[in-house]
């Protein structure tokens, strides 16, 4: 067949081990074959992060800020222990951390669904998608050990030099303590993600915090929430049919259990880091949980959300064979086809994008899966393949499909 053509390069950032691997197997078999594909390219890989004092990730992010769509592979972290394995110049920071920084996006988190792999919270039938703000409280916080009696009090003082206190606690003996921060343009920039993404995507959505308890902090989150819901996207969700509400994490824990999915979930920083987890556990597989950056310009980032799969990288590399999933790795390149597709008009890139999903999903429907899955399945009869062979199989359905 003839190649799908496209007009605009998608921003392509390489990354690490296994998922590096399956990053070349999936382009190799699934994508080159039937998409005349245009990329501008940027390895992430922790050697060329670490060769440009990691300039290649700051120069991805501002090339996503140009095309406004791209797919990440999966990268490494750095702690103490990769710094001496790969003999790094420094510690560098997250790269997911760098790119959501510049795109002041909002990370959205979702579910692979398919027959046989049946969420253990048994009421849940469509996805739930998890909106987590990325920027600020616990990861940007402040920390101090308390070694005796004292006090310490929160201090703010203006550009005018007028100065006002808080008390944080009169210690009589030894503690911690921990102060964090947020700002309203980034607060803004989540609220704005999560009402234009639910309206892209036909999703009502829940936002859920603790304001009752922190009566500042998270009631601030509530107010810009509602202030934005109210000026700008109340009536085109009334005008979509869509529902946004707040609620108590608390409370929104207990309707999320017993609801049947199909919804946007918008928590804080720390909640969200937790509760995606939670949600992508509870549904089977954090290798099915595919993840978006959205920014509310309309900047767009696919990739998994899990990491290198380190393990199994090292076995690759001792020549043993891996049966490691490439599923949401696929879902990445299809998220970030479709979307070019959608705003270059190109309808052939789209239906590809959706038919690569179909093809994928078959396969496992169909009993041929990867060992991880193989473990959690509830179909009967089930062939195991390694990586190779299991992005083979996908491709022999695609083929048939397109």
């Amino acid at each position: 067949m003839e190649k799908i053509t496209m007009t605009t390069p998608l921003v392509e950032m390489d990354g690490d081990e296994m998922t590096r691997i399956l990053w070349g197997m999936i382009k190799e078999e699934l994508i080159l074959p039937f998409v005349d594909l245009k990329t501008e390219y940027y390895d992430l890989g922790l050697q060329k992060r670490d060769e440009t004092g990691d300039q290649v990730t700051v120069d991805a992010a501002e090339a996503t800020r140009k095309y406004g769509v791209a797919v990440k592979c999966a990268t490494i972290t750095p702690n103490a222990a990769r710094v001496e394995e790969y003999g790094l110049k420094e510690m560098w920071k997250s790269p997911n951390g760098t790119i959501r920084a510049i795109l002041d996006g909002t990370v959205f988190r979702a579910p692979i669904i398919v027959k046989g792999i049946e969420p253990y919270v048994k009421t849940w039938k469509k996805p739930i998608t998890l909106a987590r703000h990325a920027y600020g409280d616990v990861y940007k916080g402040s920390e101090m050990v308390i070694p005796g009696p004292g006090k310490v009090e929160l201090v703010y003082t203006a550009q005018d030099g007028t100065v006002s206190t808080e008390l944080v606690h009169q210690f009589q003996g030894a503690g911690i303590v921990q102060g964090m921060h947020n700002l309203d343009s980034s607060i803004e920039s989540f609220a704005r993600s999560c009402f234009q993404y639910a309206l892209a995507t036909h999703q009502d959505l829940w936002f859920a915090a603790k304001d009752t308890i922190s009566k500042k902090y998270d009631h601030h989150f509530k107010d810009l929430f509602e202030e934005i819901y109210e000026k700008e996207y109340r009536v085109s969700f009334e005008e979509a049919g869509l529902t946004y509400f707040y609620t108590l994490i608390d409370d929104a824990i207990a309707r999320v259990v017993k609801s049947e999915g199909g919804f946007i979930w918008a928590c804080k920083n720390y909640d969200g880091d937790v509760m995606s987890d939670l949600v992508a556990t509870a549904f089977g597989s954090l290798a099915m949980m595919t993840s978006v950056l959205v920014s509310p310009q309309g900047y767009y980032e696919y990739e998994a959300a899990h990491g290198t799969v380190q393990r199994h990288y090292y076995q690759h590399r001792k020549g043993q064979e891996t049966s490691t999933n490439p599923m949401a790795t696929i879902f990445a390149w299809t998220g970030a086809l479709r979307k070019r597709g959608d705003l270059d008009q190109l309808s052939g890139l789209v239906r590809f994008a959706d038919l690569l999903e179909q093809a994928s999903v078959r396969t496992i429907e169909s009993g041929r899966m990867t060992k991880d899955l193989a473990l959690i399945t509830e179909l009967s009869d089930v062939t195991v393949l390694n990586s190779r062979e299991f992005i083979g199989e996908i491709r022999k359905e695609l083929e048939a499909l397109l």
